[in-house]
């Protein structure tokens, strides 16, 4: 599958964003979806995923409460909400497709086949 995601920019702290991600190439509603982010000299790291329908998700404690992923299955794409956004919160944010079929979600990067490019959100203070 092809991720494309977008969305990403340069905000003030306690603003928002809403990133989004489009895939192609394979059928997308079978398959856990999820984001990722990384820092300058930090290691990717986990911020949230969503099962394949859509009705079970996972956040990592640092965006609990602020973030929120959701997918629309009709549209091939899944999202994600940031309020209350903090500097912080300053990384490229990937997302991901499961490797495994109609299960998930699931929080660990080596869950997950295929990643889209990356979009980068910087929250100044």
């Amino acid at each position: 599958v092809q991720l494309q995601a977008s969305g990403g920019g340069l905000v003030q702290a306690g603003g928002s964003l809403r990133l989004s991600c489009a895939a192609s190439g394979r059928t997308f509603s079978g398959y856990a979806m999820g984001w990722f982010r990384q820092a300058p000299g930090k290691e990717r790291e986990f911020v949230a995923a969503i099962s394949w329908r859509g009705d079970n998700t996972v956040y990592a404690d640092s965006v609990k409460g602020r973030f929120t992923i959701s997918r629309d299955n009709d549209k091939n794409t899944v999202y994600l909400q940031m309020n209350s956004l903090k500097p912080e919160d300053t990384a490229v944010y990937y997302c991901a497709a499961s490797k495994f079929i109609y299960s998930g979600p699931f929080g660990r990067s080596a869950d997950f086949g295929s990643w889209g490019q990356g979009t980068q959100v910087t929250v100044s203070s």
